[in-house]
Order: structure tokens, then sequence, then C-alpha cells
């Protein structure tokens, strides 16, 4: 089951997280640290030290739901070089970020522009 990529924003929690913690710990890591509601309709992404695995946290209608995905051969390809501490990502680049693409070099499609039909 993937994300839609059609969600307006993502946020990636960018340093590494203790990955004992679990859904109240991370949801207090949001609350906390990042400055958000966790009970907005956002999803967020949290990366462990190795960068091989990760964990999305987003709230539903009547409760949590956590994602879990590891890797079993490469790393994930984590925005690592930036000052901020949240990384606002869309839909489609979570997508690209789960399936172990560089997100850095990776533009989405541009959408056809039609004018008229002929």
């Amino acid at each position: 089951m993937r994300p839609d990529t059609e969600l307006p924003e993502v946020f990636l929690h960018r340093l590494p997280v203790d990955f004992r913690k679990s859904i109240d710990g991370l949801s207090a890591i949001v609350e906390l640290e990042m400055q958000h509601s966790p009970f907005s309709k956002q999803l967020y992404v949290f990366i462990n030290k190795r960068r091989n695995r990760l964990k999305i946290l987003f709230w539903e209608d009547n409760g949590f739901c956590l994602y879990y995905k590891r890797l079993e051969q490469k790393q994930f390809h984590w925005p690592r070089h930036l000052e901020d501490e949240v990384v606002t990502l869309t839909g489609q680049q979570l997508n690209w970020l789960l399936d172990g693409l560089n997100i850095k070099h990776l533009m989405p499609k541009p959408l056809p522009q039609y004018r008229a039909i002929t």
C-alpha cells in the first residue's frame, strides 16, 4: 500500500530517530520538535541512523497509522545537508523516496497543456 501521489505535503524529520519509538514517541517528536499537530491529515516521515528503514506516521479519523519500510540492500537517499530540521515533500517525491530513488535529482513530469481539440 502506497501513499497517494496527490498528497499536498509530506513532512520529513531530517535527523535520524531511535526506531524503538513507536506511535506515541513519534507523535511526540511531531508535536515537540517539528512544531506540528500529529492529528493533522499530513504524513510525517522518520528515518533510522543507518538510513535503511523508515516510518511514516499519520492520523486517520479515529486513530494513528504507522507505515514501516526496510530496504534489504540499499539506503534511502535522505536529505542531510539542509539547515531545516523539517523538509517538505510532495506525495510523488515520497513515492520516489520509497522506491529508493534520490529525490534531489528527480523532477515531476510536466503535465501536457491542451489548448484545443483538433
